[in-house]
């Protein structure tokens, strides 16, 4: 039989795009690029892409959202972080 990390009872609860995003981003210190995102949040088992088909559109809609209200920042071309640590004095 065939056993998905959802099977086991160390999986992580599934989130929708939106709650993978920002935990990813919370929990990794420095900018990423949304293909970094998006295969930490799959390996993570934040997403599921049989739950959410079109992972790649969701992660990079949500991403634009996320700008747009000013959760997120963006560095350059495809690589965000939270816009909370922008404020934050460098260590």
């Amino acid at each position: 039989a065939v056993r998905r990390a959802r099977d086991r009872g160390d999986a992580r609860r599934v989130m929708e795009p939106r709650a993978a995003v920002l935990a990813v981003l919370t929990e990794e210190p420095a900018p990423l690029h949304w293909t970094r995102i998006q295969d930490l949040a799959l390996r993570r088992g934040y997403l599921d892409p049989f739950a959410h088909p079109d992972v790649r559109r969701q992660v990079q809609t949500t991403l634009r959202a996320l700008v747009r209200e000013g959760v997120v920042a963006k560095e350059a071309k495809g690589v965000y972080f939270l816009a909370e640590r922008a404020a934050e004095p460098e260590a």
